[in-house]
């Protein structure tokens, strides 16, 4: 609960103490604010607990950095500082050390330091030390590590503290195991949990979880280095268009954000092409290019990253000068966590929102890979409950959910008690848990409610920073005067027509390459082991990815279209990735796999496709059980080869043998591949030739 009164005056030993260390981290000229004095005092006088909501650059980690100095030269123990991100806990050590503070970390990055780090632990010859939330997750670290430093340690800080609510249960559950942390810390031990990103719901949720006398110190969320816009650029070619001549006459360094890893890829590239010195940094990108990347970013070697949220919070970089959004975050709280990234200096920054046509499928996407449905995790608890320890593995063969979702579930369910992991074995615990039907809807209705949210800002004719403030309970909002409604001064959208055309070229000639099946899963009946090489399909090709734009946008209205026929501007791009396709040898036939839901547009296709390349058009596949449930209904390797491997009769209609040579199958779209895999293996054995897999839409 917050105090009703302030909190008393720090005294002037303190104050000037804080003074000094925050001239070795910021320089003689910095001055305390106000807040972060109270917050110091706090924690290093009367160690108290706290949560700071401050806006994003206000200086929360300043905080803890003096009050570590502060808490140590007191005789006090190490701080444990609960980090989210690596390029954060990059951030932090270097600032540590700037204030001869003695820093360490122990994440998913460093795997060779740990043993170093824990021994120096140990010796207490760390000041400050930053671990993942995913650290409090495993076994070795809860068991070896945790209990003592918890024990010792002078300050606890939980950074990016919002996570902890139930507005983040399943970005980072781990997030919640802070609990146990809270639990074993020794009697008097203070807490400072920061945000830049809590309304009132949260603020309080957090408040909460650290301690029943929490003081809170929440600031005005205003950006007065921000200069907000939406710019509404029609058409996926003509907004790549528009960010290549935003990034050539902006001087960056700068951020562009997308929402996917294969746009982020596809956009850096396209700059690329351009001459412009871009980079992609998305949860993909390896460490040390991690690392890479933001110091050329902070040198100013590149022009502009283009990123996913990988690169968000804790990101300093006080000379940023513009933030762009090729499709909107799901949510305000998500948008103003990225907007932060610039303006964080004395240097004015734009920040420009361009939405895109694929950003409410990526929202729904991400919306279905949330808490699976109360039979799904009860199916889980029950086959843990009837067959004892159980791998990831294992479970996959006994129930229908991926393998990514599965894991999530389990991390969930372990937070919560249900479930407990030993070694890479999951068992069920005797602690009672039920499906929390209410919860659950609640965070659904959360999450619709701020995606349109989203869309209201974007429609928003009034102030756009104080639209952002209101929606996260900042009682001070007011008109910014800088945004684009309130300057009156809209985004420059207009894009010369041959920029397009190049865009245009770009996006329609990206090679969507299939890997083909090389092992039937584990668990699946009458099938085991490796895919027989002379049973296999060969490397494949797509003529669009997923949500990516370009050939996406095209096919989305022909595959809502029951009786849609391929025309001839898709032919063309066929033909283009057909013709791009280093196939050892050509194709000398062509056959498909019948559509259940677009049955003219895969026939179709592939009758133009052999007319136009000369090739003989085989009638060799046909489904011989219409009721199978549809693919897309089966969601790990499992069930989706299981569900399809009785499903198709191979061999020519006319009885004829099929032709010895490589074959072009044709179907509409890809999503786990086990489809193509036993027609491709039932071909083969009917004595087909190399079977050249080429779909429309590989969908992820």
């Amino acid at each position: 609960m917050t105090p009703s009164a302030p909190p008393p005056a720090p005294s002037d030993e303190l104050t000037a103490a804080a003074g000094d260390v925050l001239a070795a981290l910021a320089g003689p000229d910095a001055v305390l604010r106000p807040d972060q004095l109270a917050a110091i005092d706090a924690l290093a006088t009367r160690r108290e607990r706290v949560l700071l909501v401050q806006a994003t650059g206000w200086g929360k980690s300043a905080v803890y950095w003096i009050a570590t100095q502060l808490i140590r030269r007191a005789g006090g123990g190490p701080t444990l500082v609960v980090s989210p991100l690596l390029a954060l806990m990059r951030n932090q050590v270097a600032a540590a050390e700037r204030a001869g503070i003695r820093a360490a970390t122990i994440n998913s990055a460093n795997l060779d330091d740990w043993h170093d780090v824990e021994a120096r632990i140990r010796a207490d010859e760390v000041d400050v030390l930053l671990i993942s939330p995913e650290r409090l997750n495993n076994p070795r670290f809860r068991a070896d590590v945790l209990p003592d430093l918890a024990a010792t340690v002078g300050l606890l800080v939980v950074d990016e503290a919002h996570c902890i609510s139930d507005w983040g249960h399943d970005f980072r559950p781990d997030y919640r195991r802070i609990a146990d942390v809270l639990a074993g810390l020794a009697p008097g031990v203070p807490v400072l949990a920061a945000t830049a990103t809590a309304n009132r719901r949260v603020e309080a949720d957090v408040a909460g979880q650290i301690g029943a006398e929490t003081l809170t110190l929440r600031g005005s969320l205003d950006r007065p280095t921000l200069h907000l816009a939406v710019a509404e650029v029609p058409g996926s070619a003509a907004q790549l268009a528009w960010l290549h001549r935003w990034v050539a006459e902006h001087p960056g360094p700068g951020l562009v954000y997308c929402l996917s890893v294969s746009e982020a890829e596809r956009v850096a590239l396209h700059l690329q092409r351009q001459g412009l010195a871009a980079a992609s940094y998305t949860g993909s990108t390896p460490a040390p290019e991690r690392e890479r990347i933001e110091a050329d970013l902070d040198t100013g070697a590149l022009a502009c990253v283009v990123a996913t949220s990988a690169l968000g919070m804790g990101y300093d970089n006080p000379h940023l000068s513009y933030v762009v959004h090729l499709g909107s975050p799901s949510s305000p709280i998500a948008y103003y966590q990225q907007v932060g990234r610039a303006g964080r200096g004395r240097v004015d920054a734009h920040v420009v929102l361009v939405p895109t046509a694929s950003e409410r499928d990526i929202w729904a996407y991400f919306d279905a890979t949330a808490m699976p449905r109360r039979r799904t995790v009860e199916e889980v608890l029950g086959v843990l409950e009837r067959h004892g320890p159980c791998t990831v593995a294992d479970l996959e063969a006994m129930v229908n959910l991926r393998r990514g979702r599965l894991e999530a579930l389990l991390k969930v369910l372990d937070v919560e008690g249900a479930v407990e992991r030993s070694g890479s074995a999951w068992s069920r615990t005797e602690v009672p848990w039920t499906y929390d039907e209410d919860r659950y809807a609640r965070l659904a209705a959360a999450r619709r409610a701020e995606q349109e949210t989203m869309r209201a800002y974007q429609r928003t004719e009034g102030c756009r920073l104080r639209f952002l403030r209101e929606q996260l309970d900042d009682p001070g909002a007011e008109d910014c005067g800088r945004c684009d409604n309130c300057a009156g001064r809209p985004v420059d959208t207009e894009v010369e027509q041959e920029a397009v055309a190049v865009a245009e070229r770009d996006l329609r000639s990206a090679v969507v390459v299939l890997e083909p099946r090389k092992q039937w899963p584990r668990g699946l009946e009458g099938r085991r082991g490796n895919i027989r090489p002379e049973m296999r399909a060969e490397e494949g090709r797509a003529l669009a990815l997923g949500s990516d734009p370009g050939w996406s946008e095209v096919l989305g209205p022909l595959f809502a279209a029951p009786d849609a026929a391929p025309d001839d501007d898709l032919l063309r791009g066929v033909a283009a990735a057909l013709k791009a396709w280093p196939w050892g040898r050509r194709p000398e036939w062509v056959t498909w796999i019948p559509s259940r839901t677009r049955p003219l547009l895969v026939a179709g296709l592939a009758s133009r496709l052999a007319e136009v390349g000369r090739m003989e058009l085989v009638d060799a596949v046909r489904r011989v059980r219409p009721d199978a449930p549809p693919q897309a209904e089966m969601d790990n390797s499992v069930t989706q080869a299981a569900n399809v491997l009785d499903a198709f009769e191979i061999g020519r209609t006319d009885g004829g043998a099929l032709p010895p040579g490589p074959g072009l199958v044709v179907d509409d779209a890809l999503r786990s591949g086990w489809t193509m895999a036993v027609v491709a293996a039932g071909l083969r054995e009917a004595g087909a030739g190399l079977v050249l897999p080429f779909v429309l839409w590989r969908r992820l």
